[in-house]
């Protein structure tokens, strides 16, 4: 409790504006707060440019080739800069201004940007162009990211931050279902005068749509009132870089949790398998297929604004596990039925459960984690989320060519079951967690004596 007092109080105009004055609704706690609400405003213009803009890739670089493997790349290209930064990406975010890291991540993203609207303009033929830019693309967010996450506790007093948390991850499902919709809508525009002299149709709207949403994102980001300042004050070495790997290791919590949705979102994750169910088992065709991957995010939405007027109080550690087998068991329902109506109602509930979980994992990262360590942490998170979302994809296509779609989706979900019962058993503390605040999960005896630990592990 006392780094989050030292950093609390060395930042207090963050928390000083007049609208802090005013007792906040229940449930809007976190948007007392200027610099939280105006960094959400930014999150939301930042990812819908994002998804409006990754629309527009998939379209151009198909259009080009007309070979699915490429755009297969496109998702490559933006995910390679994860593994390959991951560990200055973390160190950065706790070396420099977090602020300041978020600023120059997104400034390259403009200069990207503007490339592609180059590109579009121009009628570009050739797609290692377009790959080499999301290339610094995916580099830019490989860096903000740790920032990003390490940035939002500075943001909001911390008896506000699961709110914050929550509210974080409704923004974010709003902004990812709305923005494809968005980039297709502005790709059907007519031939439209954009600059002077300047023409520009499909994806070369999009992307000036993108390039105004970054400009905004940084002008808000560039408003907040945080300095978080240098974290991280020794000298490079690798003892401080991997410090963030060695910190979870050493934390039960953490490494409970983030294994956790590692192998269960690697076992029970049947999202790949949705065109063969809408195909061949249900029979719906493209319009079904659309609503099974918008069921999902529809109950994360419901679910995300349901927490935040009735937010997670006691039990987190218990609530967790409780959801992460309700997913499980809703993945089992999904691979059984022979209903669209019911495979959505099995999706929702799954979206839903994963929110809580979500909002659980996100809190936990954060709260058990002392200041000077989030972003490495966060890194390491970054790590366990890419892996179980790639990996995951591949392993339900493997298990269905092995098995079949309905077979493969069923044992998924009947292993994270066995997970969820397994992780309870070898993490008990994760399962005792209880009140979800700095205090109770990072007690301010220990915190010191584990970096230590953390960091002279390895000399």
């Amino acid at each position: 409790m006392g780094q989050w007092e030292t950093t609390q109080t060395i930042y207090p105009k963050q928390y000083m504006d007049s609208s802090s004055l005013k007792p906040p609704r229940r449930g809007m706690e976190a948007f007392a707060s200027r610099d939280f609400r105006r960094y959400q405003q930014a999150r939301v213009v930042a990812i819908l440019g994002a998804e409006a803009q990754s629309v527009a890739v998939a379209w151009q670089v198909y259009s080009i080739t007309h070979r699915a493997l490429d755009l297969g790349y496109t998702g490559l290209a933006l995910f390679l800069p994860g593994l390959l930064f991951l560990l200055p990406s973390g160190h950065i975010a706790d070396r420099f201004d977090r602020r300041q890291v978020i600023l120059v991540c997104y400034g390259l993203q403009v200069f990207c940007t503007l490339a592609l609207v180059a590109f579009a303009r121009s009628g570009a033929h050739r797609v290692f162009p377009i790959y080499a830019v999301l290339f610094l693309i995916g580099t830019g967010r490989a860096f903000s990211g740790p920032a990003s996450s390490a940035l939002v506790p500075h943001l909001v007093p911390e008896k506000h931050f699961v709110n914050a948390v929550t509210w974080g991850s409704a923004i974010f499902q709003f902004a990812n279902i709305s923005g494809p919709a968005l980039g297709g809508l502005l790709f059907t525009l007519p031939l439209a005068r954009v600059l002077p002299g300047t023409r520009l149709e499909g994806a070369g709207i999009v992307y000036v749509f993108t390039l105004i949403s970054l400009v905004w994102f940084l002008a808000l980001v560039g408003s907040l009132h945080v300095r978080p300042g240098r974290m991280e004050h020794r000298g490079v070495s690798m003892q401080v870089i991997l410090a963030g790997f060695h910190y979870v290791r050493e934390s039960p919590l953490l490494l409970g949790s983030l294994s956790l949705d590692l192998f269960v979102v690697l076992l029970g994750g049947a999202v790949a398998l949705m065109p063969i169910f809408a195909n061949d088992i249900l029979h719906t065709g493209p319009r079904g297929l659309g609503m099974l991957r918008a069921a999902p995010a529809i109950g994360a939405l419901t679910m995300s604004l349901l927490l935040t007027r009735f937010p997670i109080g006691r039990r987190a550690g218990r609530r967790l596990f409780i959801c992460v087998a309700i997913f499980g068991a809703a993945t089992v329902v999904f691979g059984l039925s022979h209903s669209l109506w019911l495979s959505l109602a099995a999706l929702a509930v799954s979206g839903a459960a994963d929110m809580i979980s979500v909002i659980i994992r996100g809190s936990l990262l954060q709260l058990a984690t002392p200041p000077q360590m989030r972003g490495r942490v966060s890194a390491v998170n970054s790590l366990f989320i890419g892996a179980s979302n790639e990996l995951g994809e591949f392993e339900s296509g493997l298990t269905a060519q092995w098995w079949g779609a309905v077979r493969a989706t069923i044992v998924g979900g009947l292993g994270a079951l066995a997970v969820a019962g397994a992780w309870a058993m070898l993490f008990p503390a994760l399962r005792r967690a209880d009140k979800l605040s700095a205090e109770a999960l990072r007690p301010p005896e220990n915190t010191k004596e584990t970096v230590k630990q953390a960091e002279s592990i390895g000399r």
